[in-house]
Parts: C-alpha cells; sequence; structure tokens
C-alpha cells in the first residue's frame, strides 16, 4: 500500500489516510471543485471540521493534516493543497499538485465534480485517467443539478469514464458515507470491471499514434516505467509540456525522445493544421462532450432567467455594481463597529475586574507591576475586539459561500486592468483584508509574472484584520459618530493606494503583458449556518492563540523594557502599600500614586530612550514618544501596536468626566492626542511596514530578499508622506 502524504489538485486537495492501531493504512488524495471546497469534508467527517484546510475562491493553501473519519477498518486524514482546474504545467499550483500526486501516489482519488458545471471539471479527470490515479468521483452539488431539471445518468457516466460515481450535498452531508464507502469498495477491489476500470481517453488516431511513438521510447527506462504513466508522460511531452522536457533532458533517451516528438509534431501541424497542445486538449473536451451526450439531459423550456441570472443583472450591472459593492463594504463595517461594541464593552469591564482583583489581591512589587502593567494590559487591550474580528470574518464568509465574492472580482476586473493590474489580483487583495499572509500566497493562482509580482508588492495595503484593534481604539476615541465612515475610508484608500502604485509599478519598474482573465461565477448558494460559523470560530480561534502566544510575550518584553532600569529611589517615592479605593466592585488606585508610578518608572526606562530617539521623525505628525514605540512594535504584528500602548499608558489617569463606556485606553489617548495627530496614525498605521509573517511570505512568493526588502522600505516611505499629508489637511479643519 502506498503510504505518506496526500494532496489537492485543484481544486485538488488531498486526503491521507495513514495507518493506526487496529486500522488498515491507504492512502486517499481528494480533488474538490472551485465552490464545492472542503465543506463536503469539513462539516460532515466530526473532528476534520477543527482541523481541515478550508480555500475560497482563489485562495492557496500550504498542505494541512487534518484528522477525518473513521470506519471499523480504515483512517482517513483530509489534507488541502491549491486548487487547480488542471495538471499543466502553466502555474505554480499545476506542478505542485502534480508532483505530490507524482512523489507520493495515492491509493484512491476522490475527484470531487460540481455537478452544475460538468464539462470543465470533468477535464481534470481526463488528466488524471491518463496517470492511471484509481480514484471515486464525488458528484457534488447534486441537488442543483436535480432543481434544474436537468437529467444525469451517473452510473452510465462511470461506466464510460470507468471511475464509479457518487452523488453527494455537502450542504446537508447527504451521500458522504456512501463515498467513504465506495472509497473501500475501490480499494478493496481485486480487478472487478464492473465496479472500476482503467480506460484511456481516445484522443483520435493522429494524435494517438504521436502518443504511442513518444510512449515506445520512454518504456526503454525501466526506473521511469516504476515512477510514472508512460502513456501521461507521452502526452505531457508531445504538448511541450516544460515539466517534462527538463525531465526528458536527464534521461539517456533524450535524442531519441527529441527526435521522435519533432518529426510528430510536424506531421500533426500537416495532418490536423494544429499544434499538438491545441489538438490535446480539443480531443479531450470532444471526449467529455461525447461522453455527456450519451447521459446528460439539460431541461429544455425552462421559461425564464435563473435566480442567478436575475440577481446578476443587478450586482454585476455596469452602473450599479461599484455602487452596491461599496455598500456592501460599509454595512459589514456598520455592523462589526456599531453591534461589535456592546460585547467588547462586557469583555472591557471583565477585564479591568480582573485587573482590579489582581491589584486588590497581590502585594505591591515587581510581580504585581508585571501583571497587572505588562500581562492583563497588553493582553486585556487587545482581547477586547475579538466580537469585532469574528463579525467581519463572519460577513466575508457569507460573502465568499454565498458567491458574492467572486462577482466582486468580477465588477473590479475592468478596472484592474486600467490600472496595470490582472483581473485575478483583485482575488489576493480582497483576502487580504483578512490576512496579508495568505494572501500572498494566493498571488500563485495569477500566470502572469509581471502581475503576480505587483500584486504581491501592493497587497500590504490592504487592512488586515490585526489592524482593526488600533482602527477600533482610535476611532471611538476620537470619532464614534462617524465610525462606519472613518472605517470604510481607511480601507477604501488602502484599496486606492494600492492601485497607484500597481499603475507605478507597471509602467515603470516591470514590463510584461497580461494574459486575459476569464472566472467562472458560480451560483448563488444560501450559506449553511454550520459552515458559516465554523469558518468564524476558526479564525476567532487563531485570534485567541495569538493573544497567549506573541501578544502576552511581547507585552511582558514591552512592560519590561519601560519598567528598567528601576532604581531603589522609586521605591522611597511610592508608598509601599498603595492606597486602594474599591467601589462598585471595582477597584481603582489613587490618582496620585498612579501618576508617581509612571512617571518614575517609565522616565528613565529603556523604552523611554528608543521612543525619544524615534520621536524626533515623528514630531511633524505630533506623535510623541510613546506613540512612536507603538510603531516600533507593530512590525512583528499589529495588534501589539495596541497592547504596547496599553502598556505604556496603563499608569496614566483619566479626566472624571470622560465617557464610562470607552476603554481606559481609549481615553487615556483623547488626552495626549489631537483629532488630526489621530487620523494621522491611522493612515501610517495603514500603509507602513508590513508585519514579519508578511514579509517574509513576500521573501518566499519572490523567491528572495529583493522585494522582500523593497516592499518594506517603500511601504514605509509612502506611510510617512501619506501620514504628513493627512495631519498638514486635517489640522486646518
Amino acid at each position: 500500500m502506498a503510504s505518506g502524504g496526500h494532496e489537492h489538485v485543484g481544486n485538488y486537495s488531498g486526503v491521507t489516510v495513514d495507518a493506526k492501531e487496529g486500522f488498515m493504512d491507504m492512502t486517499v488524495k481528494v480533488r474538490r471543485n472551485e465552490q464545492g471546497e472542503m465543506e463536503i469534508f469539513h462539516d460532515n467527517l466530526g473532528k476534520c471540521a477543527d482541523n481541515c484546510a478550508s480555500c475560497g475562491i482563489g485562495s492557496t493553501c500550504s498542505q494541512k493534516d487534518a484528522e477525518g473519519f473513521e470506519d471499523k477498518t480504515y483512517h482517513f486524514r483530509l489534507v488541502d493543497l491549491p486548487g487547480t482546474y488542471s495538471l499543466s504545467a502553466y502555474s505554480p499550483e499545476e506542478l505542485y499538485v502534480r508532483r505530490h500526486l507524482i512523489d507520493d501516489t495515492p491509493d484512491i482519488v476522490i475527484n470531487v465534480v460540481d455537478s452544475s458545471n460538468l464539462e470543465r471539471n470533468l477535464y481534470l479527470t481526463t488528466q488524471l485517467i491518463d496517470m492511471h490515479q484509481r480514484m471515486v468521483i464525488a458528484l457534488n452539488m447534486y441537488d442543483e443539478l436535480q432543481h434544474s431539471g436537468d437529467k444525469l445518468d451517473y452510473k452510465q457516466l462511470g461506466s464510460l469514464l470507468g471511475v464509479p460515481m457518487v452523488p453527494t450535498i455537502s450542504r446537508t452531508g447527504k451521500g458522504v458515507r456512501d463515498l467513504f464507502e465506495k472509497v473501500i469498495a475501490v480499494y478493496e477491489n481485486m480487478g472487478d470491471t464492473a465496479l472500476e476500470r482503467h480506460i484511456h481517453v481516445n484522443h483520435g488516431k493522429e494524435l494517438e499514434h504521436s502518443i504511442d511513438r513518444i510512449k515506445y521510447v520512454f518504456q526503454k527506462n525501466q526506473d521511469l516505467r516504476s515512477k510514472y504513466s508512460t502513456r501521461y508522460l507521452a502526452i505531457k511531452f508531445l504538448e511541450g509540456d516544460s515539466e517534462a522536457q527538463h525531465l526528458v533532458e536527464t534521461l539517456p533517451q533524450h535524442d531519441e525522445l527529441v527526435a521522435v516528438r519533432f518529426e510528430e509534431t510536424k506531421r500533426i501541424k500537416d495532418t490536423l493544421h494544429d499544434t499538438p497542445d491545441n489538438a490535446i486538449t480539443d480531443a479531450k473536451y470532444g471526449f467529455i462532450q461525447g461522453a455527456l451526450k450519451e447521459t446528460f439531459q439539460p431541461h429544455v423550456g425552462r421559461p425564464g432567467k435563473t435566480v442567478t441570472e436575475k440577481i446578476d443583472a443587478v450586482v454585476t450591472n455596469r452602473y450599479l455594481g461599484f455602487p452596491l459593492f461599496f455598500a456592501v463594504l460599509f454595512l459589514i463595517f456598520y455592523i462589526t463597529f456599531q453591534v461589535g461594541a456592546y460585547p467588547m464593552d462586557w469583555i472591557d469591564w471583565l477585564v479591568s475586574q480582573v485587573s482590579a482583583f489582581v491589584k486588590y489581591a497581590m502585594p505591591d512589587g515587581v510581580l504585581k507591576d508585571m501583571i497587572v502593567d505588562g500581562a492583563i494590559s497588553g493582553v486585556g487591550a487587545v482581547i477586547v475586539f475579538l466580537p469585532n474580528i469574528m463579525i467581519l470574518y463572519l460577513f466575508i464568509s457569507i460573502l465568499e459561500d454565498s458567491g458574492y465574492m467572486a462577482r466582486a472580482a468580477f465588477i473590479m476586473d475592468k478596472l484592474m486592468h486600467r490600472m496595470g493590474l490582472h483581473g485575478k489580483s483583485f482575488i489576493p487583495m480582497v483576502m487580504g483584508f483578512g490576512c496579508n499572509v495568505p494572501a500572498i500566497m494566493a498571488t500563485r493562482t495569477i500566470e502572469n509574472p509581471k502581475s503576480r509580482l505587483i500584486t504581491m508588492l501592493i497587497t500590504p495595503f490592504m487592512s488586515c484584520s490585526a489592524r482593526i484593534p488600533i482602527y477600533v481604539v482610535l476611532v471611538g476615541a476620537f470619532f464614534p459618530l462617524y465610525g462606519a465612515w472613518v472605517m470604510l475610508g481607511l480601507y477604501a484608500l488602502g484599496i486606492l493606494a494600492a492601485i497607484l502604485m500597481a499603475r507605478v509599478f507597471s509602467r515603470f519598474l516591470m514590463k510584461g503583458e497580461d494574459l486575459p482573465f476569464v472566472m467562472e461565477l458560480p451560483p448563488y448558494r444560501m450559506p449553511t449556518a454550520k459552515s458559516v460559523l465554523i469558518h468564524t470560530w476558526e479564525k476567532g480561534r487563531q485570534y485567541l492563540q495569538k493573544m497567549g502566544g506573541i501578544i502576552l510575550v511581547f507585552s511582558l518584553i514591552i512592560w519590561a523594557l519601560s519598567y528598567f532600569p528601576h532604581s531603589t529611589e522609586t521605591d522611597n517615592v511610592v508608598p509601599t502599600q498603595s492606597t486602594e479605593i474599591v467601589e462598585n466592585g471595582r477597584a481603582a488606585a489613587s490618582p496620585q500614586h498612579e501618576v508617581t508610578v509612571a512617571e518614575t518608572q517609565t522616565s528613565p526606562s529603556y523604552l523611554q530612550r528608543i521612543g525619544q530617539f524615534v520621536a524626533p521623525v515623528m514630531q511633524p505628525m505630533h506623535f510623541d514618544w510613546k506613540m512612536s514605540v507603538g510603531i516600533l512594535s507593530g512590525v512583528g504584528a499589529k495588534e501589539l501596536v495596541v497592547s504596547t500602548l496599553a502598556v505604556m499608558y496603563a499608569g496614566e489617569d483619566v479626566d472624571a468626566d470622560s465617557a464610562s463606556t470607552d476603554t481606559h485606553l481609549s481615553q487615556v489617548l483623547r488626552q495626549n492626542m489631537t483629532p488630526a495627530s489621530a487620523l494621522a496614525y491611522l493612515v501610517f498605521i495603514l500603509f507602513y511596514f508590513p508585519c514579519v509573517a508578511t514579509i517574509t511570505a513576500i521573501k518566499n512568493e519572490s523567491g528572495g530578499w529583493k522585494w522582500a526588502t523593497f516592499t518594506a522600505v517603500y511601504t514605509t516611505m509612502f506611510a510617512y508622506v501619506a501620514s504628513l499629508l493627512t495631519y498638514l489637511i486635517a489640522s486646518q479643519f
């Protein structure tokens, strides 16, 4: 039996089944369609829902293991890998998937096909047949095919392809257990042709003659035959596939193979009047069309337009598309800001109670200060924004699952081209609203190298969710009545700046022609509550994990830098036992005590020395040294800006008439900043140096530190200029 990893073709995802005590070892790889995603497994196979990777439209995921379901004999593990509709060598995903299929040949491939788009999805199936992969086809979203009135004899189609088919409905889980029972049956099958049989996709007499000639030469190499399907290799070499050509260069039969291909290419051009790759593609689609003609009966006479067509007539309208898109964004930000304020206040109250309890229960000293001013202030200042993060991701999941996100890319396509970008560039840009790291990785789906690199360089201008905490703090403190508008303005400003820089890069930095952009618009679907909540909770869980990791550690580091060197004179200035006031269940140190501690502990600290060194550069925007340190901390992770400010301002008292519903940090920032400097600070946070993880992702995807370093430098320079202009303009009002 094969062992090892599994992948994802495509829309290909992988599932591996490793040995467990009492279980047999099986390797299964899953090819999924773009819209079906991995929900067919996420929502219906128990533990997989918590761990399995899921990729939305245009996304790219690294290999990720997840426990699947078990029957009495087998244990399945699912893995999601980059998506593609073919196994050609035109994109990194296609090569990545193809190499994994060859290097870790699976026992079974689960080919998840969109039942509403059979012709396109079955193209990859023909390539898997060429590779001689054993597989089971999951006809996902089969209910939509039935609802449309179309009819499919899937048993007959499976017989023609030599592959068993199982109708499934990912939303309800219908057919999933039957699918895995079929996988087991195929795996245990010992030559029952009624269940499965291997066929050859017939490419026509002329092409088959060429394929056989090249295949015959490949078969002379015994080592090659043990690893590759020589028929598949012959087809790819005849197509002129770059990966196949590199392989041939290493073989003893290189000269003979090149000579045979040259002869056959010339013969095909003379007889078919086309290149081999085009002829092979046409032959495969002809094979698919022939199989569907015998088994698929489209519904005729269906009156009127479909629901999807009626909705698209509005949302993709050349005049209404843009206003509707920005209206949707405004609504999302409004709800994120307004509704999220209530649970945010509850969490802030809880954090203050924990802080008050620790102050009351622990004796004064370094440990107490570290816990209260370091850990609780730093982590607490960021964790209060968990509701805002989850609300934002809730809406993003709904937009993706409903099919609207694809329409957003569609309506932005023409604008993208005008500004020097590929239409597909908008997809990573939208993903950047969640996190810039997977957005940078998603640029792999852009075939054109120029567009791919430009998209990497401008994606950091998309406001990721890590920036939301600082946005909410400053917007809530200075612009509470216009919160949604300010938030929308920041996001729109990021998009406009990205488009501007894309235009500059396209014209002066990189040359090259863009390829046409064709994007499939999936039918609208009602998102399932289970799927949306799973995705939302996954993002919330990641946020909480960050709180217990980098945020906590960095908060303690910031506290230590602000506390030390700690002279003994400080202890003489501040009474050993602080006076605590407990009122309405909440304790607070006396104002005089808190101000003295802040002044005596922060004044000679290492942190203040760092801040005062940087402060002159930030002085034109009226950022004090504490705000400057906050900016520096954001290089590690943007959430650290809030936790850093919270730690440094933890000891400051606030005015008695400050709004009680505001967080302590919002109140103290309002006392140390003007609205103009707050707005400039927001703009600086929006544009400056991406976090370390994003810079690393750019380095990995661009192939070196050159463009990663360039991104770090140009974004920071852009941020400084934009922030300064914002302050100068805003201070006039």
